[in-house]
């Protein structure tokens, strides 16, 4: 699930949409909405890297049927709280929306996906890619 240049004004506007999406293809249960907005609001995911914000938002494996990453670009930036500082938010454009339902592969996924965003030229054209065949290519 690829969401190109939006512009999401919340995390709950960009959480509505991606589990439209995603229950619309199978992927999630009805409880993957509030419990993602519950998990974000608990265990914020916005990380601040030195050129740009990113978030990787996720919630438990028992509300994915079919696992899945959804890749968001926002042209604005949608407001997250940092995970380094709850208190703070960052501009992500970059987000990176978990559905994984094997537990142990979560950290497994967050760590690879850690050493992806680390990359700020492949950030670059993710965030610039303007067709979703940019998107696999890329990644």
């Amino acid at each position: 699930m690829i969401f190109l240049d939006q512009d999401f004004k919340s995390t709950d506007e960009l959480f509505e949409a991606v589990a439209q999406k995603a229950a619309t293809e199978g992927f999630v249960t009805d409880s993957f909405l509030p419990k993602i907005k519950q998990r974000e609001s608990t265990f914020p995911t916005g990380l601040q890297l030195e050129t740009r914000g990113v978030a990787i938002p996720h919630t438990d494996a028992d509300t994915i049927k079919k696992e899945f990453i959804a890749v968001i670009t926002d042209k604005n930036g949608v407001p997250f709280k940092r995970m380094d500082d709850p208190d703070a938010d960052v501009s992500a454009k970059v987000i990176f929306v978990l559905g994984l339902n094997q537990p142990h592969a979560q950290l497994e996924m967050l760590q690879t996906l850690m050493a992806t965003i680390q990359d700020d030229a492949l950030l670059d054209k993710v965030e610039k890619a303007s067709k979703i065949d940019d998107i696999f290519d890329i990644l």
